[in-house]
């Protein structure tokens, strides 16, 4: 039970992720069933949706949209703050700060994680691990979607007896950088309105908010 407590907060999201996925493809599946039929088409099973453009399309797209907030998120706080809010760091520590602050090299501490402390291309690389894994996987999913999404669209163009269009004809449309742009506008709204709220609302207990009773130019404390 302590093994499941001191990992309590990423296994409940884990669960929350699957249980959503799996919502959403049953869901999913009813729409797209639903319009087969209304235009004339065939049902298809849960397996064959599963591994369709469709249901890779729309999973893709808030993916890359979710890894895009956080990288932007995690660059964007190494040079800017916000004096008074939990999301930033302390005002006066603006930039990537001296290797004394951030216990690498020979400042490193016994427990510091071993690339911490080798120095060189290791340490270097270590230092911006965070940002390139979470890069990569925005990437990565931002060319699943446009590839799953050209699918997607050159079988709606199909069965409308249109022209399919390239992968560069597709990532250069409008219902690429549509489907794009919705979901990017709400994280960056997102991310704001934390950052903003964080300054002058209390949640109790939460690492997300200062104590209940800091003053509003509190900056980086946690409660």
């Amino acid at each position: 039970m302590r093994r499941l407590r001191d990992h309590g907060l990423s296994l409940l999201f884990y669960l929350l992720f699957l249980l959503s996925l799996g919502g959403q493809a049953v869901s999913g599946l009813a729409d797209f069933n639903n319009r087969q039929l209304a235009t004339g088409g065939d049902a298809v099973s849960i397996w064959h949706y599963l591994t369709s453009s469709s249901f890779a399309v729309d999973v893709a797209e808030n993916w890359q949209s979710e890894y895009l907030q956080f990288l932007l998120f995690i660059l964007a706080t190494v040079w800017f703050v916000q004096r008074g809010s939990t999301e930033s760091k302390e005002v006066d520590k603006v930039g990537r700060e001296s290797d004394e602050d951030q216990k690498v090299g020979r400042y490193a501490e016994a427990d510091s994680p071993k690339w911490a402390k080798v120095g060189g291309w290791r340490t270097s690389l270590y230092s911006h691990s965070l940002g390139l894994v979470m890069g990569l996987i925005f990437v990565g999913s931002w060319l699943a979607q446009s590839v799953a999404g050209r699918a997607s669209y050159n079988a709606e163009q199909l069965s409308q007896l249109s022209d399919p269009v390239s992968w560069v004809g597709y990532a250069t449309s409008a219902d690429f950088w549509n489907r794009t742009l919705q979901n990017w506008q709400s994280e960056f709204l997102a991310v704001a309105s934390m950052v903003v709220f964080s300054i002058y609302l209390r949640e109790r207990g939460s690492a997300e908010s200062k104590p209940v009773g800091a003053p509003h130019d509190a900056t980086a404390e946690e409660g």
